[in-house]
Formats: C-alpha cells, structure tokens, sequence
C-alpha cells in the first residue's frame, strides 16, 4: 500500500516586504548602536532574500495608520505590542491563512471532496488560542464534525515532518483514511529592533506562510504529479540543546539561534541521513548527488551552503531551497513543504524521481525524509512502493562576515 500527497498547495499574506526597504527601516531605530547598524546590513544583505511577506499590513511603506500597533509609519518607528496583542493578530490572521490553505490543497485533490476528509493535522508555533486552526478548519470547510484533529505546536521549523509521518500513520493504520495536513507560520508578528545578534539575523529571515496537503491511501486515480511518502527519521544531535530555541517573552516569541548551529549541522548531517537512507537499499552506495532532488529546509543562506558543500551536492539541486528562500524567506514549518512544491512542480522527467529531504529545529532536531515523486497514473493502475546561492544587495563587510556566517544568516 503506497501513502500519496495527492496535492500540495501554498498560502501567504497581501502584503509584500522587500528585502532592502525593510533593511533600511531597521537600520534607522533609534537606540540601535553603530555596530548593530552594521550588523543590519550585513544580515539583510547576506540573507539570500528578495522579497517576504507578511499579515501586518502596517509593515507597508504605502500608507500610514491612525493608531499603529506594530509600525508607525509616520516616524519609521517598529513598535514593541505585548505578547498578548501579537497573539490576538495571529488567532484572527493566522486562521485565515490555515483556511485559506486547506481550501486550495482540498480544491487541488480531484476525486476528494470535504466529506471524505477523516484527520486533521496542523503544525505552527507563532501562536497559541483554543479552539485552534484544527477546529477553524473543520468549520471553515464544512469538514464532518466527528474528523480527528492533532495540532503539533511549539516544534518550530522542521514541524511538517511530523506532521506528514502522523498522515502517513493514520493511513497505513487505515487504508481508507484521508488527512489534510497544514502548517502555517506567521512569524512576522514577533519582529522587534535589537543589537542582539541573534534578534537581528531572525529580523533579516523570518516572514509569514502556509501551506497544507491531502494525503491518502485511497484506490484514486491521479491527474497530476503526486508525491508517495516512503520514509521518515528523527535525529537528536549530540550538542546544540541550547543552540537553537524559541522562547516566549513579554513582548513577542524570542528568538534563540545561536553562531554554532550551521558548524552543528556541518558536523552531523552525514550521521543524521544514515538512518533515512539505510531504509531504501536502493539508495545504498549511492553518492548523495545522484539522489535526483534535495528538498532542505532553508533555515538561511548559511545553513544551505554547509549542507551543498559537505553532501556535494549540485547547484541545481539547491535550487529549489535556494529560490524558496529568495522569494518567501523563512517560514518556519510551512517552508519546507513551499521547496517541495517547487520540485513537485518542476517539469516531469522519466520514471520517478526520489527525493531526499531535511529540516532543522530545536533540539538541535534533524527530520530528514524519502519521497518519491510519480506521475499521474492511468485509471485501474496503481504505484509501486520505491525500491519494494542567490545572493541581494552589497557584498558583507569582511570584518562582519564571521560574524553573520556563524549566526547562520
């Protein structure tokens, strides 16, 4: 019994934040030293970002608010709101990207409609209400109200892993099931001026997004790629527990990625792939470029080079990651499954191609996992189990580069 993503579709806010634009309204905050003004610079223009987007719509350049809560325009100030009022944008703004998501994934699943959706799964950690997006979608889509909803918080940025290995669960358990996973992240609601360095690189990546899939066992013909979930593997690394960490504050989520984190990933992707790869003996032998796609988690520019230059990996094969991370930045859990979509959209080619796929989180977590990405199939045939750097803006001053390369920008 082959587990399918039958769709996989992506959501983000109206409003659009351009890479130097806002480098320049964080460079000019008051109380932001002479170095924390070069530490700006450094991390938007290292970044690998063009453009991110954002559901505050105050963060526009086009127009002022009366009474702004996050950015007044008028004195290019950012604003500080308590946590609680964060809260409240991400319970009504949050929702309506989860729903909007959902409804596009549902939409792009032909043969599936609302009443066969069985399970819920939905992963964030920007924000927290009750009932939460579980509930919202139920409602929203009009889903059958005994559906079995899970909500994966707090994991941060690898959480659509877990996410799809519980789909992939209920549906082995139950070849009739059909899951409609989401994740949605809007991590803009946390941004704040600091000369920390950690604050500033979190500044310079983090944007708002979601994206959500069908996932099924069920006896469906295809009309369009799909990708079948082979295999997934959780890694704990030996150090780093306290390298990477999202903590919650009186003014926001607090941000914690410390210098060492893309020296912990150089240091123990090999280790964390083993387990994956020794599940396909397919795989076994193979140099890691000949595994046709690499779908990695873009935690920043940084993270990407370490892990294209320690597996030997191709240009091409980053660039999925690669463009993810230029157009949308990073959107915690729901940016993974943006690089899977761009592969997933990519071209058809011969055969099925094998996707190999890694994100980072707390922990120091590694999800890594194996997809297969196959072509529709013709009515009454089913299958088979397999094996059965963009860089924006003016270069990094030399004497910061160290700086922002170990803080992973």
């Amino acid at each position: 019994m082959t587990v399918i993503l039958r769709s996989l579709e992506t959501a983000v806010p109206a409003t659009v934040m351009v890479q130097p634009q806002v480098r320049d309204v964080f460079a000019a905050q008051p109380g932001l030293t002479r170095l924390g003004q070069r530490l700006v610079g450094a991390a938007f223009d290292s970044s690998g970002i063009e453009t991110r987007y954002t559901v505050l719509d105050e963060l526009t350049l086009d127009r002022s608010f009366d009474e702004p809560l996050f950015f007044d325009r008028k004195e290019l100030r950012i604003l500080s709101p308590s946590t609680k009022v964060r809260n409240e944008v991400y319970a009504e703004e949050g929702t309506k990207l989860f729903v909007e998501a959902a409804r596009k994934a549902l939409a792009a699943a032909p043969g599936i409609e609302a009443s066969d959706i069985t399970h819920v799964v939905t992963a964030s950690c920007t924000g927290f209400f009750a009932p939460g997006p579980d509930y919202k979608v139920v409602r929203a889509l009009g889903l059958d109200p005994s559906v079995q909803r899970y909500h994966l918080g707090f994991m941060g940025c690898y959480a659509a892993f877990p996410a799809l290995r519980s789909a992939k669960a209920f549906c082995d358990a139950d070849p009739d099931a059909v899951v409609l996973v989401i994740a949605a992240e809007l991590c803009s609601l946390h941004v704040r001026s600091s000369n920390n360095p950690d604050t500033i690189v979190g500044s310079s990546l983090f944007a708002d997004g979601a994206a959500a899939a069908v996932v099924s066992a069920r006896e469906i013909p295809l009309t369009a790629p799909a990708l079948s979930l082979d295999h997934f593997e959780t890694v704990l690394t030996p150090v780093g527990e306290e390298a990477m960490a999202w903590n919650i504050g009186d003014e926001g989520f607090e941000m914690v990625l410390g210098t060492y984190v893309p020296h912990i990933i150089d240091d123990h992707i090999v280790g964390a792939l083993e387990p994956l790869l020794a599940r396909d003996a397919s795989l076994q032998g193979l140099a890691y470029s000949e595994i046709e796609h690499w779908a990695i988690h873009p935690g920043g520019r940084s993270i990407l080079d370490k892990v294209e230059a320690k597996l030997g990996l191709t240009e091409q094969q980053l660039v999925p990651a690669r463009e993810t991370l230029r157009d949308y930045g990073n959107m915690s859990s729901a940016t993974v499954m943006f690089v899977l979509k761009n592969i997933l959209d990519q071209p058809a080619s011969p055969g099925n191609d094998r996707i190999c796929s890694m994100a980072f989180g707390p922990g120091l977590t590694v999800e890594t996992a194996l997809f297969t990405r196959i072509g529709a199939i013709p009515a009454g045939a089913r299958a088979a189990a397999p094996g059965s750097a963009v860089e924006v803006g003016d270069a990094v001053p030399a004497d910061l580069e160290p700086i922002l390369t170990e803080a992973g920008a």
